[in-house]
C-alpha cells in the first residue's frame, strides 16, 4: 500500500531532503571504495595546520574536525583548552552547572537554560596537534534534548595538556535522526559562560581568542531549512551576524574564525556512575536516496522506528567508556518529489551504526561502525553501504567507506 505523505508534512519533508542532499550527491552512481589506511598505522598530517600561543605554549593544530583524516573538514575547532586541561575534568564541571545564566544576562528560557548531559549519540570525528597526532571525540556532551535544538561539544584529548574543542548550535531535522548546525559562534558564545560559572579559570589571565585559524563563515544551512526557522531563532541567529530571510540558496553558519584560549587552572573529578538513555525516534520523511541512486530525483519516503541506546561509565579511578546504538528497519516508497507521488513499490531497510569510545590516564580512543542494507539488496539501484572509522590507541587509525550497487 502506497503512503502519500499528509500536505502539512510537506515542508517538514523538504527539511529533510535538503540535510540529506550531501550525502545523496556523494557515490550514488557507481560502487565506490575508498582506501583503507592500515590500522597499525598513523594516516599523515592534514593540511593546513596552524600555531597558537596558549597562555605561553604554542599549539600546533588542524584547525577542523572531520572523519575521514583530513581529506574532507568538517566542524571547526573553535575551542581550546590549555593550562590543566583534562578532557574528563571539563566533562565533570560541565555536568555539575545548573542551568540558571541570568547572572550573564541569558534569559531563563529554553534553549538558555538546559543543563549539560553526556552524548554519545554524536557523530564520531577526529582532530589532529603536534606533537600529539590524530585523537578521536571520546567525550562529547549535550546542553539540551535531543531535539528540537540544543548545544553539542566534542572534546579532543590531546595527551599533551591540551584539550581541542568544537562547539555547535544545532536544529533536529523533523521525523530524522540528522541534527543541521545552526550557528558555531552562539555555541562558543554558550561555553565561554559556562566556563566562567565552572570557576576553573585563572582569574589573572581567564581567556583569550585565537588569531583567525578557520574560514568565517564556514559552510551553510541550506535555504528551506532556514527560512522555515521560528521568528525567535531567526531573531537569535540575526543577532550573530546571519542574514535576515529569505535567503535563495543557503545561510552562512556564522564563526568569527577564531578559537577561545582557556587557562584552565583548576580541576574537579567526576562522579563514578552509569548513565545510560534509551529513546526512539520515528521517521516520517521524504528524502534523497541516500546512495545508489538513479540520478539526482531518485527519492525516498521513509517510515519506520529507530531504536536509540546511549550508555557512558566512569569508573571510581577515571576511566571513562561510552557507547551507543542504533538499530532501526525501515519502509522506504520510492517518490517523486515534484509530484509528491509514489513511483514504485515499497520495500525494507535495514540501518544501524555504533560507536563506542574510551580515555583513561593510557588509552584515547573511538570507533564507529555504519551499516545501511536495502533489502532485498539485488534489483536496479539496490544495494549496502559499510562505513568503519578507528582512531587509537597509540596513534592508530583506520578509515573505510565500501559502497555496493547493483546495476
Amino acid at each position: 500500500m502506497h503512503h502519500r505523505p499528509h500536505d502539512s508534512s510537506i515542508v517538514a519533508a523538504l527539511l529533510a531532503a535538503c540535510a540529506l542532499a550531501a550525502a545523496a550527491c556523494t557515490d550514488n552512481e557507481t560502487a565506490t571504495t575508498a582506501p583503507e589506511l592500515g590500522r597499525r598505522a598513523a594516516a599523515p598530517a592534514p593540511s593546513p595546520l596552524a600555531t597558537v600561543d596558549a597562555f605561553g605554549p604554542s599549539v600546533t593544530l588542524w584547525p577542523f574536525t572531520g572523519d575521514d583524516f583530513g581529506r574532507t573538514p568538517k566542524d571547526p575547532v573553535n575551542l581550546i583548552f590549555a593550562g590543566q586541561a583534562d578532557a574528563r575534568a571539563l566533562r565533570a564541571a560541565f555536568l555539575m552547572l545548573d542551568g540558571d545564566r541570568t547572572a550573564f544576562g541569558l534569559p531563563p528560557v529554553p534553549p538558555f537554560n538546559c543543563t549539560w548531559s553526556d552524548n554519545p549519540n554524536g557523530d564520531v570525528q577526529t582532530a589532529y596537534s603536534e606533537p600529539g597526532g590524530w585523537m578521536g571525540s571520546a567525550i562529547q556532551i549535550a546542553c539540551g534534548p535531543y531535539g528540537p535544538i540544543r548545544f553539542h561539544v566534542r572534546f579532543f584529548e590531546t595527551g599533551q595538556g591540551v584539550v581541542l574543542g568544537g562547539a555547535h548550535f544545532e536544529l533536529l531535522v523533523p521525523g530524522t535522526t540528522t541534527h543541521q548546525v545552526l550557528s558555531w559562534e552562539i555555541a562558543k558564545q554558550l561555553v565561554i559562560v559556562d566556563m566562567m560559572r565552572t570557576g576553573l579559570l585563572d582569574p589573572s589571565a581567564p581567556k583569550m581568542p585565537s588569531p583567525v585559524i578557520h574560514p568565517a563563515p564556514w559552510r551553510g544551512i541550506p535555504a528551506v531549512i532556514y527560512n522555515g526557522l521560528p521568528p525567535e531563532l531567526i531573531g537569535l541567529l540575526t543577532t550573530f551576524g546571519a542574514p535576515a530571510p529569505p535567503v535563495a540558496d543557503s545561510a552562512p553558519i556564522i564563526t568569527d574564525g577564531s578559537a577561545m584560549i582557556f587557562n584552565v587552572a583548576g580541576s574537579v573529578d567526576g562522579q563514578p556512575g552509569v548513565f545510560r538513555n534509551d529513546f526512539t525516534i520515528t521517521f516520517g520523511q521524504l528524502v534523497p536516496k541516500p546512495f545508489c541512486a538513479s540520478g539526482p530525483y531518485d527519492y525516498l519516503y521513509v517510515a519506520g522506528p529507530v531504536s536509540l541506546r546511549e550508555q557512558v561509565v566512569l569508573t571510581p579511578s577515571g576511566n571513562l567508556m561510552a557507547q551507543f546504538h542504533a538499530l532501526g528497519h525501515l519502509d522506504l516508497t520510492p517518490f517523486n518529489p515534484i509530484t509528491m507521488t509514489p513511483v514504485g513499490e515499497p520495500y525494507r531497510a535495514l540501518v544501524q551504526e555504533h560507536h563506542r569510545a574510551m580515555l583513561t590516564d593510557r588509552q584515547n580512543g573511538a570507533s564507529s561502525f555504519q551499516l545501511q542494507i536495502e533489502i532485498p539488496p539485488t534489483g536496479p539501484f539496490r544495494g549496502r553501504l559499510v562505513m568503519h572509522l578507528d582512531v587509537g590507541p597509540h596513534g592508530a587509525t583506520s578509515h573505510s567507506l565500501d559502497i555496493t550497487c547493483t546495476p
